[in-house]
């Protein structure tokens, strides 16, 4: 029993040493820095996130303000007067006061042309022997 209580006196005196007023003064200063820390990275690092979002956010604007400033242009060119003498010109085949419709073979290089269909004639290289591409290479000829 002796040995019992001399175990516990032993034991309250190394607590009692162990959570003396300094020690508990440090570490309650510890704790508090620690948790002082890790909010504050923790605040760095959502805000962080944040700013991220922000700045794809005002990308996608900067991109739709530009498609919806296209899209104006391309309506206000489709409105003029110009566009619609082309487009009726083109689709309708209609022609202005004076004017005389003439209507071509699609075999002509003008209806090709129109069409987009022009094979542009593949340039005929001469063969040049090593020597004489050489010196065209040195003296730029």
């Amino acid at each position: 029993m002796e040995r019992i209580k001399t175990y516990f006196r032993r034991l309250r005196l190394r607590v009692k040493h162990w959570l003396s007023q300094n020690r508990m003064g440090f570490l309650i200063a510890v704790v508090v820095c620690l948790v002082w820390t890790w909010g504050a990275i923790s605040a760095m690092s959502r805000n962080w996130e944040l700013e991220q979002r922000i700045v794809s956010k005002k990308r996608e604007l900067a991109i739709l303000q530009l498609e919806i400033e296209t899209i104006e242009l391309e309506n206000q060119y489709y409105a003029s007067e110009e566009y619609q003498e082309l487009a009726a010109r083109e689709k309708r085949n209609k022609i202005a006061e004076g004017e005389t419709m003439i209507y071509l073979p699609e075999n002509t290089d003008y209806a090709k042309h129109k069409n987009n269909i022009i094979e542009e004639p593949e340039e005929e290289s001469e063969e040049k022997s090593n020597f004489e591409q050489w010196i065209s290479f040195i003296f730029g000829s």
